[in-house]
């Protein structure tokens, strides 16, 4: 794994379908656990989405709301779609579910498939594979995306800054 030093910060993207309710929230809540740990400068966070449908669009008002609840602000982000170019420029593309990596696959570039891979690879509490799409759902689904998100980051955030 690449260790990030002040020269290179260690650029991480969340990806999920339309880049408007778990990659955001993934982002947001990455970035706030990577400042309060002091390595803003060593590791940046970006999103986009699979799909072109919310381009340039701001994350969905409830993906907003319910991480406004756990002090994340996802208000500044817009929704992109997700070009080859981003796996070499990122160093983790990481997708929220099945559909996403398959979705991003062809995308990747030989030889920069070891920085696909799952967000759910990361959880050290929860036993998932996925963070669910809640955008046809309710409350809930919003809730249950930040706890993955949150165990998931928490993981990571482990493996990339060892303390």
């Amino acid at each position: 794994m690449h260790h990030p030093t002040s020269q290179t910060p260690l650029r991480i993207l969340m990806v999920c379908m339309g880049n408007i309710c778990r990659s955001p929230t993934a982002h947001g809540v990455l970035e706030k656990m990577v400042a309060d740990a002091g390595l803003a400068s060593h590791i940046t966070v970006d999103s986009a989405g699979t799909h072109s449908y919310h381009v340039g669009e701001p994350p969905d008002e409830r993906a907003q709301q319910h991480a406004a609840l756990r002090g994340y602000d996802l208000s500044a982000q817009l929704a992109r779609r997700l070009v080859a170019r981003d796996f070499d420029t990122f160093h983790l593309v990481l997708v929220m579910d099945a559909a996403n990596e398959t979705h991003a696959r062809p995308l990747c570039p030989p030889g920069q498939h070891h920085r696909l891979r799952r967000l759910t690879d990361y959880c050290t509490t929860l036993q998932v594979s996925e963070v669910p799409d809640p955008y046809y759902g309710g409350a809930a689904g919003f809730e249950q995306v930040l706890d993955i998100v949150e165990d998931a980051c928490r993981g990571l955030l482990a493996t990339l800054a060892p303390r």
